[in-house]
């Protein structure tokens, strides 16, 4: 089945290249996903296809105006119609990105991501056509077609058929709750740096072993918020 992802930009421009390499690309010539971009510029009646307006209230910067958003939505929801596609809007507003979420998009058969610019979107837009909204991180960008390709990375690596080791994906930092291991590989001997002897032993249950007490470390070590919720949930199964 195809997964379906409709972008909503001013800036249709800055995706040339990004889907076209690696494992996204792949994902593409598979058919397991299809991606589309649309121009908001587009979906202006504007004799100068403007887009923006200042915000009531006297604040600072310029706000996408409601009226081509609107429009931009409705039509790339009609091109999706069979897919029940859900709208994300791109903004530091929303849910942190994490590897839970990812997993919950996983499962949507089409996504609407609307690109932000400039101070943000007229309120109005997210309250009648925003089904959800996703940040990637507490600092600004100055928009959200950055977020749309991480978001769009993070979950077609998770598609099925995608990765070339279908196991690679649930060895990666995040998916069981902790950071990954250390990764080693040849030569053994770099720089007078030895290769931990266990993943040398083809022995492989003291392999797994090391590697879940040395992802507990790092994760401990790096993230004690990753550990903490880790622990809790740890703690609830036992």
């Amino acid at each position: 089945m195809t997964m379906f992802f409709e972008i909503l930009t001013l800036f249709p421009s800055m995706f040339d290249g990004v889907f076209t390499d690696s494992i996204v690309k792949r994902a593409i010539d598979r058919k397991l996903i299809s991606i589309h971009i649309d121009n908001i510029r587009d979906y202006s009646e504007d004799t100068h296809k403007g887009v923006d307006d200042y915000p009531y209230g006297g604040d600072p910067g310029m706000l996408l105006k409601p009226e081509p958003l609107s429009k931009a939505i409705r039509a790339a929801k009609e091109r999706l119609s069979n897919h029940l596609p859900k709208v994300i809007f791109l903004g530091p507003h929303g849910e942190a990105l994490k590897h839970d979420v990812i997993e919950e998009l996983l499962k949507e058969e089409g996504l609407i991501l609307l690109c932000g610019r400039y101070k943000g979107i007229d309120h109005r837009i997210r309250e009648k056509y925003v089904d959800r909204e996703i940040s990637v991180g507490d600092y600004i960008l100055s928009g959200g077609e950055i977020p749309a390709m991480v978001l769009i990375d993070a979950i077609t690596r998770l598609i099925p058929g995608t990765l070339g080791n279908e196991e690679s994906a649930g060895r990666d930092s995040f998916f069981n709750g902790l950071l990954s291991s250390p990764e080693y590989t040849r030569p053994e001997v770099f720089e007078d740096m030895h290769v931990p002897e266990v993943l040398l032993s083809g022995h492989h249950r003291k392999i797994r072993e090391w590697q879940r007490m040395q992802a507990e470390k790092i994760t401990k070590r790096n993230r004690p918020d990753l550990w903490e919720q880790y622990k809790s949930k740890a703690d609830k199964t036992e």
